[in-house]
């Protein structure tokens, strides 16, 4: 299953489960779960000048290569993944972080099961 990359925070709808999540201590990894032979998300912070999204991928899935008029940052929160960006390859693990320039061609693939943060900062 291929996650569209052009469906992440494009809405800024209220969302009881986001707004539960706020003045807490959290552990992002924990807060979106695999699903098997697929690419699950969970978006904890929604506005207009950007978003928080958590993704877990189970292992071969990923994102294919796209666009975004904006930068975006990845980091790993758990497991490891293959990251292609401005025709840059990458491995990626628990802990890496790496910015998307805005208008540079990415793309990602788990290696294993992985999860990741995505900030997106529009202008």
């Amino acid at each position: 299953m291929e996650y569209k990359p052009e469906t992440i925070g494009m809405t800024e709808k209220p969302d009881k489960k986001r707004e539960e999540l706020k003045g807490k201590v959290l552990h992002l990894k924990d807060l979106v779960s695999y699903q098997d032979g697929s690419v699950a998300s969970r978006m904890i912070i929604n506005r207009k000048a950007g978003s928080v999204t958590l993704f877990s991928f189970d292992e071969n899935e990923g994102l294919s290569e796209h666009t975004a008029p904006y930068d975006a940052t990845v980091t790993i929160l758990e497991g490891e993944c293959e990251v292609w960006v401005g025709g840059q390859t990458y491995q990626m693990k628990e802990g890496d972080t790496i910015i998307f320039p805005a208008n540079a061609p990415h793309a990602l693939s788990a290696i294993t099961p992985f999860k990741m943060s995505l900030t997106m900062i529009r202008e």
